[in-house]
């Protein structure tokens, strides 16, 4: 009854309906899938639940999950709340030499992906562009290419079953001596009509806007708000596309520190049909266990340090730990899921009204109506 529904019914229903939705990596789950399916209900808000490869592969990631027990938790918490407008999404696929043992690498995943029941995927080979062509078709043509095989394989292997596919033209993060290397809205264009041409019709495309996964310091190893991602680039590949007749809006990554005031004000709801939510739901649940679970706390603590201090001379402690902890996730996975009840019941709770926060500003409350309708017709 609360099983993920395919990906692509969702952002099919919600495309230029001024939607945002919120996709949750919740890489840290006891209470925290919960609270946001509980916030997701009350608002009547679709919602997304998302782990990335790195974080969660057959090798358990470094969060020590595989894709069936990422799956499983959330499937527990949609039961519990009873909740049915979610998708499951596997984010960044990610190729980055493109070579057959990283492709098969990959098909291995997306088997375990589709067996643990992800219902939407997104293939990442933005590694893959060529720097040394100055023709962008043949600057994107490595991309394109692996992007065309992984999402054949993923429609051969799903058989009927529809499913959500996002692509990435820009590297997220990506910089050099400039700054932030941002999309262009050719790019865009010639890297989604290759796919088309292909046969590969992704709903969701991820471009390099200025954003960067995780959290983000000052020199002095200050936490900051993140407010690098460039807005008027951002419009102005989403007009590109539309006015190419492309059916594709794109995914907002790197939203943990960007203030909800401009997500609401600013943000370009309908350029962007999808924000994610990772490191944030981590730092609140970091947050509370320096209250309910401080010997835990203390130890992730020490632990990071002791293995990360080493490889970032330099750095602040606050910003060694914040930027490597998610690494003692494996390291300490039976703590973390085996805290007390309390201690979940506080995450809920916490991440139940943040999610609120969250839904309000990308202004998705009602969308669930809509999925649900464009899903009876």
């Amino acid at each position: 009854m609360n099983e993920p529904i395919p990906g692509k019914e969702m952002f099919d229903a919600l495309m230029d309906k001024g939607v945002i939705i919120l996709a949750a990596n919740v890489r840290v789950t006891p209470g925290v899938a919960r609270g946001i399916f509980r916030a997701a209900k009350d608002l009547d808000s679709a919602v997304m639940f998302e782990i990335a490869m790195s974080e969660c592969n057959l090798d358990y990631g470094y969060t020590g999950m595989r894709p069936c027990d990422y799956s499983d938790q959330i499937k527990e918490a949609a039961e519990q709340v009873e909740y049915d407008i979610w998708a499951l999404h596997a984010d960044h696929i990610t190729l980055k030499k493109g070579t057959p043992d990283d492709v098969e690498n990959a098909k291995r995943l997306i088997d375990a992906q589709i067996e643990a029941g992800f219902t939407s995927y997104a293939i990442d080979a933005s590694y893959l562009y060529d720097v040394t062509q100055s023709d962008l078709k043949a600057a994107l043509a490595r991309n394109i290419e692996i992007t065309t095989e992984l999402a054949k394989y993923i429609e051969t292997k799903m058989g009927d079953e529809p499913f959500g596919l996002e692509v990435e033209v820009g590297e997220i993060g990506k910089k050099n001596e400039s700054g932030h290397v941002l999309t262009t809205p050719e790019e865009a264009v010639i890297f989604v009509k290759g796919l088309n041409k292909n046969g590969v019709y992704p709903q969701v495309l991820a471009i390099a806007n200025g954003a960067s996964h995780g959290n983000i310091y000052d020199e002095h190893g200050n936490l900051v708000e993140q407010v690098s991602i460039d807005i008027p680039q951002t419009k102005a590949v989403a007009k590109a596309l539309r006015d190419n007749g492309l059916n594709v809006r794109i995914a907002q990554h790197g939203i943990t520190g960007t203030p909800r005031e401009l997500i609401n004000t600013v943000f370009p709801k309908g350029d962007l049909i999808k924000g994610n939510v990772g490191t944030f739901w981590q730092n609140i649940v970091l947050d509370t266990y320096k209250v309910y679970q401080p010997e835990l706390y203390k130890d992730m603590y020490a632990w990071t340090l002791q293995k990360y201090k080493p490889k970032n001379p330099g750095k602040a402690d606050n910003e060694v730990f914040g930027k490597n902890v998610k690494y003692a996730l494996k390291e300490y996975y039976d703590r973390i899921h085996g805290v007390d009840e309390e201690t979940t019941a506080s995450l809920e709770a916490l991440a139940y009204a943040e999610a609120r926060v969250f839904i309000k500003a990308f202004g998705s409350k009602g969308s669930a109506s809509i999925v649900r309708d464009a899903m009876k017709k």
